[in-house]
Formats: structure tokens, C-alpha cells, sequence
């Protein structure tokens, strides 16, 4: 259960993000006990949250990373990754990234498009170098999430389709500067079900039979991440069940011998682990809701905004009033700065302390200064 050290937080400057570092290294150390195949490789999609704090955690448990940009690289190297436990994926790599994940010598490039392998080759070559590659594979599979997170199906940017992937996969095996190493997949984000995962793992079983007949195979199987978490009740389920999602690819793929299935997951990691913490200004009366105006806004935390997300919101400086409906909304000048509508609460006044709970992933790394706002500090607690 996460502390919030109340007599603490009124001496700092709100908002801030608040980072419980115990309950990260408990979720670190139950996914080492979940993930006890030798075969499976954890990389953390630093996308989720980038704070050297967490990143350093992360590294100290042996998990390698997962970028989606040249900063992400660099922000990894800066906390102690090496060069050869990072993939890197994403549709618009550009030369100068590309470039430093060469002179980084990562671990693998996850390719997006033909175009992306050829100018990777072009650029490998002029550094006589070799790079690692792996064909991602769009398996059109419905994650059954939101619009914004779902990586999976035909109609996304992201990835090839199965139709086209024989023809890239002979490309790459012809490209003397490429080594065709694995096919990764990633179906989406903010999963809570196992069904897309079986999926996956079928349509996964038969592309490896039906290349298994023509000869060729494939080092490492890459599945993503996209497991989720219950933003609901982060108290209840503060770690998510890393035992069923392991052991649906243990159960449902069939990995060949000597290949490694590797995992890119991020929000499972960190979420649960933050929150944001922000000061009530106002309550405001209107003619049919009661307004909590706090001073975070959706410029530090913009999911609800983004994706009409929901976080759970506690009063931590008064947990055991009498229970009161309040719409919670920021100071932004946008009608969508709203972070929860009629939320039950205990009575709120001014001055309060509350807390944004699950906001350890998308929260601090997506935060912007719309309206000139500066960035929140973090602070973190190890007890």
C-alpha cells in the first residue's frame, strides 16, 4: 500500500509527480519470479515514463529497454543500459537515429516498412557495420482497448501485414548489411484480457510453421507488451497478474529450440508506482455540480483529456469526511482539463492535498507547458 507522507507534501510545491520506489522494485521483483523461463527477455518501453529515477531502478533489475526514438536511446545510455539490451522500434526512425543506434550497437532495430530496411542497410554500410533486425509484423488482431492505443490491426500506421512479409523477409535476407534476427509484434496497450494475447500466439504458431518449410527461422519471437492495470482500484491491484500473462505465452506459443521470446512492457511496470499530486484552489458552487478547481491540469496529466481516461482521485489530507460529488477540473483554459465528474469524495475544502493515482506511466513523460505552465518536480519515497 502505498504512504503518502502528508506532513511532507505541504511543504512542497504543487503539483508534483510522487514516486512510491518500493512498490517498483516489488513489481521488478515479481516479474524476475513470473517470467522464470530462461527463454523470455524483458525490455521496459521507456515510452511510459522516462525519470532517471525510475530508469535507474529498472536497470539495476537486469531488464534491458525498449525505445521509440534516438532521445529514448540516449536518456537509457544516461541510466546505464547497454547498447546491446536495446531494441528500438517506431515507424518514423530517422538517419541521425538510426545512425546512433548503430554506433550503439543495440540490439535490434524493430523494422516497420521496406523502405525503413533498405535506408537502415544504406546506413549500415557506411559505417561497416552489420545491424540487427526484426521485421514488425501488423497481425490485424482487435485488442479490444481504446482507438488511440490499438497497434494491431489492418488499418494502423504501424507495423507490415502478414501479405506482405514474405516479400520483406527475402529483401532482408539479401541485404548484406542487415542480419534478419526475429518478427516482433505489438497489438496494443491498456490489455485486460488474455483472449488477444491467445491470438497472438496462434497467429504467431502458424507463421513460424509456414516458414519452418520453406527454411527459414528466426532467433527471437518479440511480442510487445500491452498488458494493463486497474486503474480503478490501484490499492487492491497495486502489481498486475504477471503470472497469467507469462503464462499464456508459456502455455499457447510455441517457441523453437534455442529462440528467445522477448517482451517490451511498460505501463504494467510504473503505473501503479506514481501518482500526482495537486492542491485544491476553489470549490466552486454551480447551479447543479460542486467544482474542486486544483492546480494540476491536464498539461501534467493528460490521458483524461486524451482518451477520456479515468484515474482514481483520493483526498489525502481529509480521507474520512462525509462523502461529497464533486467534478475535479484543472486550471487550463480548455473544457476538456477535466480529471473526474461527479467523483465521491470526502469533503473537500481548500488547501486539500490530492492524489492522481496510476499516474507512474503516460503522466510525467507526456506532461507539456501548454499555458506557459512549468513541469512538475518529482519526489520520490523508498519506504
Amino acid at each position: 500500500m502505498t504512504r503518502f507522507p502528508i506532513e511532507e507534501f505541504t511543504s512542497l510545491q504543487t503539483p508534483f509527480y510522487f514516486y512510491d520506489l518500493k512498490l517498483l522494485e516489488r513489481t521488478l521483483k515479481e516479474i524476475k519470479r513470473t517470467a522464470r523461463d530462461p527463454r523470455f527477455k524483458i525490455h521496459y518501453a521507456i515510452k511510459a515514463n522516462a525519470n532517471p529515477g525510475i530508469l535507474r531502478s529498472i536497470q539495476a533489475a537486469g531488464l534491458g529497454v525498449d525505445c521509440v526514438s534516438g532521445w529514448e536511446i540516449e536518456a537509457a545510455t544516461e541510466a546505464g543500459f547497454r547498447g546491446d539490451r536495446i531494441v528500438y522500434a517506431g515507424v518514423g526512425k530517422s538517419d541521425n537515429e538510426i545512425r546512433l543506434g548503430l554506433d550503439m550497437d543495440i540490439e535490434c532495430f524493430n523494422v516497420e516498412s521496406e523502405p525503413e530496411l533498405r535506408i537502415i542497410n544504406e546506413l549500415a554500410s557506411e559505417k561497416n557495420k552489420i545491424a540487427k533486425v526484426a521485421i514488425r509484423v501488423n497481425p490485424n488482431i482487435d485488442a479490444h482497448t481504446h482507438a488511440y492505443i490499438t497497434t494491431g490491426l489492418a488499418e494502423n500506421k504501424f507495423g507490415i501485414t502478414i501479405e506482405q512479409l514474405p516479400e520483406i523477409i527475402a529483401i532482408a535476407r539479401e541485404l548484406p548489411c542487415v542480419e534478419l534476427r526475429g518478427l516482433h509484434f505489438h497489438i496494443g496497450s491498456q490489455i485486460t484480457e488474455t483472449e488477444p494475447f491467445v491470438m497472438l500466439c496462434e497467429t504467431i504458431n502458424r507463421l513460424q510453421d509456414e516458414y519452418d518449410k520453406i527454411g527459414v527461422s528466426f532467433a527471437t519471437i518479440n511480442v510487445g507488451g500491452g498488458l494493463g492495470i486497474d486503474y480503478a482500484h490501484p490499492e487492491r491491484h497495486p502489481i498486475p497478474d504477471f503470472e497469467s500473462y507469462f503464462m499464456t505465452f508459456h502455455n499457447h506459443l510455441k517457441l523453437r529450440s534455442g529462440q528467445e521470446l522477448h517482451f517490451e512492457l511498460g505501463r504494467s511496470i510504473v503505473a501503479q508506482c506514481g501518482s500526482l499530486i495537486t492542491k485544491v484552489l476553489y470549490i466552486k458552487e454551480g447551479s447543479t455540480k460542486r467544482f474542486a478547481i486544483v492546480d494540476a491540469g491536464m498539461s501534467d496529466l493528460i490521458r483524461p483529456a486524451l482518451y477520456n481516461a479515468h484515474h482514481k482521485i483520493e483526498n489525502i489530507t481529509n480521507p474520512n469526511d462525509d462523502l461529497h460529488h464533486y467534478d475535479v477540473v484543472g486550471p487550463i483554459c480548455e473544457s476538456s482539463d477535466c480529471f473526474g465528474q461527479g467523483e465521491l469524495l470526502p469533503c473537500i475544502k481548500r488547501g486539500d492535498l490530492l492524489a492522481l493515482r496510476s499516474a507512474g506511466a503516460y503522466g510525467e513523460i507526456m506532461a507539456s507547458r501548454y499555458n506557459c505552465r512549468p513541469f512538475p518536480h518529482s519526489y520520490f519515497s523508498e519506504n
